[in-house]
């Protein structure tokens, strides 16, 4: 019921009616919806999927860059808002697609994760990473400013240094998010021998666009649209031919050959083409 004033009458009469009900809310737009996904320690789980599908949010709710709406995400057993937020970020490290540098020295964005680690250690960890020779071939070495974001350096390099700053971190679980999508091959090539030792013995959680880097992991989930609607080894998940199925024919030529021109052209069949409004893109197939 609800109170109204009436004019006239030297007062005010109550009278009951109807209050009108708030109107219902949207129900909120989900970057994550459903996720269950257990990871073994020591194991390298790959995300895949199309861009935009929640993988990047899903890395992020380990260091607690995101919380949670519903449901929880555990390490061994405790759930990370449990868990002091020092330790997490002890226990997490990333590398990105563009990782952050500071305009400071090569020694001073590696110190970054250890700043009490010696020189001998940024050494070590650097040539771990691929790159000790490279910094040695500037005038200053480990003195040398690497500038504002890094941009002194090439994207290999800053990758390379990024994965030497994670290795002086020595994580126990480690984030790799699209490392190499943006490389060209030499230094490809570079960071996956880096990332090959980076990897060893921790638990680690690679997104990858290529699916050649990543045919070899222990586990492989497809994410698409918020939620994980796939698992399993590269094998088993093109048996399933599923959305995995179709990502690799996509990257793959799916079942198109390789064109070499070995045996010359023919046009046969007597072959017709109506005028085209717009010349044909090669890539639509």
């Amino acid at each position: 019921a609800g109170l109204a004033h009436a004019a006239g009458g030297g007062g005010t009469r109550a009278r009951t009616g109807a209050v009108p009900a708030p109107a219902p809310q949207p129900e909120p737009a989900w970057v994550l919806q459903d996720v269950s996904l257990r990871i073994p320690a020591g194991s390298l789980t790959a995300l895949v999927g199309p861009s935009g599908a929640g993988k990047t949010t899903l890395t992020h709710l380990l260091p607690r860059l995101y919380d949670v709406d519903r449901g929880s995400v555990t390490i061994d057993g405790h759930d990370v808002r449990d868990l002091l937020l020092d330790s997490v970020a002890d226990a997490v490290g990333m590398v990105t697609q563009d990782p952050y540098l500071f305009h400071a020295s090569i020694a001073d964005n590696l110190r970054y994760a250890r700043p009490d680690a010696s020189h001998a250690q940024l050494v070590e960890a650097a040539r771990a990473a691929q790159i000790h020779d490279r910094v040695m071939a500037f005038p200053d070495g480990y003195d040398t400013t690497v500038g504002e974001r890094g941009y002194r350096l090439s994207g290999g390099e800053k990758q390379r240094l990024a994965i030497a700053r994670v290795l002086l971190k020595d994580p126990r679980v480690l984030v790799l998010d699209e490392a190499t999508s943006a490389l060209d091959s030499r230094s490809e090539r570079l960071v996956q021998e880096a990332l090959a030792t980076a990897v060893q013995g921790r638990t680690t959680i690679a997104i990858a666009h290529r699916l050649s880097t990543i045919r070899h992991a222990d586990l492989i989930a497809v994410v698409d649209e918020g939620r994980v609607v796939e698992t399993g080894t590269h094998d088993s998940l093109l048996q399933q031919d599923g959305l995995y199925a179709r990502l690799h024919a996509d990257q793959f030529g799916g079942g198109r050959v390789q064109a070499r021109f070995a045996d010359g052209v023919m046009f046969t069949d007597g072959v017709v083409v109506h005028q085209p409004l717009l010349p044909h893109d090669p890539s639509s197939g």
